[in-house]
C-alpha cells in the first residue's frame, strides 16, 4: 500500500464535503488508524477508502465541538477565515496567521 502525502496540514481549518461540519486540523494519520467497528459503521454507499490519510479535527456543528476522524476524500478547505469555537483550540494552538492555526510553543523551562 503506497502512502500518500497529507494534502491539509496541522492548523488547517477544514470543512466536511457532505456534512455541515468544520473544524482545525490538530493530528494526521498516514492511512486509516481507527478501529473496524468505527469503520463498518459508516454507511458502506459513503465509507472512504482505507488507504488515503486521515485527520483528527477540532471540529464544531451548529449544536456543539467535538473530536472528528475524516479521510482526505471527505475535506475540503474552509475559506470562511472564521476561527473554530472549539474549547480545545486554545490549548494547542496559540492564534490564527494567515488562515491557518498556529502550533502553541510547548517548550519547558
Amino acid at each position: 500500500m503506497e502512502t500518500r502525502l497529507a494534502k491539509f496540514q496541522i492548523g488547517q481549518i477544514v470543512r466536511h464535503r457532505f456534512y455541515p461540519f468544520r473544524g482545525v486540523v490538530f493530528d494526521v494519520d498516514a492511512v486509516f488508524s481507527n478501529t473496524e467497528e468505527w469503520y463498518e459503521s459508516i454507511p458502506e454507499e459513503i465509507r472512504p477508502r482505507k488507504d488515503q490519510p486521515y485527520y483528527h479535527l477540532f471540529a464544531e456543528n451548529e449544536e456543539t465541538t467535538y473530536v472528528a476522524y475524516v479521510s482526505e476524500q471527505n475535506l475540503v478547505p474552509d475559506d470562511t477565515q472564521e476561527p473554530v469555537r472549539h474549547p480545545e483550540v486554545l490549548e494547542v494552538f496559540s492564534g490564527i496567521e494567515n488562515g491557518c492555526y498556529v502550533l502553541r510553543n510547548h517548550q519547558t523551562n
